[in-house]
């Protein structure tokens, strides 16, 4: 048995009239499917089936309910496919060739526990202890997972460098860093967070006194640069 289908056009669905004695009834054609409207209410008739007299009769709440019903279907459909999009990459200091080289760069470590790889030598000045430095970072669990980033601020991060105004590993690493220089530090947990950070919407929990990595480049130490010229 053919499939009966119900189309409901944007303009009037109905064309033709004519009258009788109790109601008037109007009738429209379009792609093989009769829609016959009367005050009573609406008639749809497949045209592959009339000749067998096979008739559907519905009232405008049928109507509507289909009409909502497919509606339904359709918004369900595009947020399916939203919904199946990869998520968002984070911007990093290191990409996916950078942490292929890094493999053959050498660990540093200082006595106090913190280690590090130069991604990039800078070859500007070093910080100097109490001067201020614009720093971009990328701060991450062991796993990878980023916890903060003021690349996702979209300005670097300006301190006071060795004024306890970060945690320990960072004053420390940067203290040795040039300005233009990328460096990878691997932070000990007794040079982190002491009280931890809690989880945040896709952001993991750093725990207390627990290890993290840091990528941070160096762009600018403000004032400096005034002074050598």
């Amino acid at each position: 048995m053919a499939s009966t289908s119900i189309l409901l056009p944007s303009g009037p669905a109905c064309i033709t009239s004519f009258k009788t004695k109790q109601q008037t009834t109007t009738k429209s054609q379009m792609q093989g499917v009769t829609i016959r409207c009367s005050s009573s209410g609406l008639r749809v008739q497949d045209a592959t089936a009339s000749q067998c007299g096979k008739v559907c009769s519905i009232n405008r709440r049928d109507v509507l309910g289909m009409a909502f019903g497919l509606s339904s279907i359709l918004l369900f459909s595009f947020s399916s496919e939203a919904a199946g999009l990869p998520p968002e990459q984070k911007p990093r200091l290191c990409d996916d060739d950078c942490e292929k080289e890094l493999e053959n760069v050498p660990m540093v470590t200082t006595e106090s526990g913190l280690q590090y790889k130069d991604i990039k030598v800078g070859g500007g000045p070093s910080p100097p202890v109490g001067f201020q430095v614009a720093a971009n970072y990328v701060a991450m669990v062991p796993s990878g997972q980023i916890f903060d980033s003021s690349l996702e601020k979209g300005q670097p991060y300006i301190f006071r460098v060795g004024s306890g105004q970060v945690i320990k590993g960072l004053d420390e690493g940067i203290l040795s860093m040039r300005v233009g220089g990328k460096r990878r530090l691997y932070i000990p947990g007794s040079l982190a967070f002491p009280k931890g950070l809690n989880s945040a919407p896709g952001r993991p929990r750093v725990a207390a006194y627990s290890p993290v990595i840091f990528d941070v480049s160096l762009e600018y130490i403000p004032g400096l640069e005034l002074e050598e010229e």
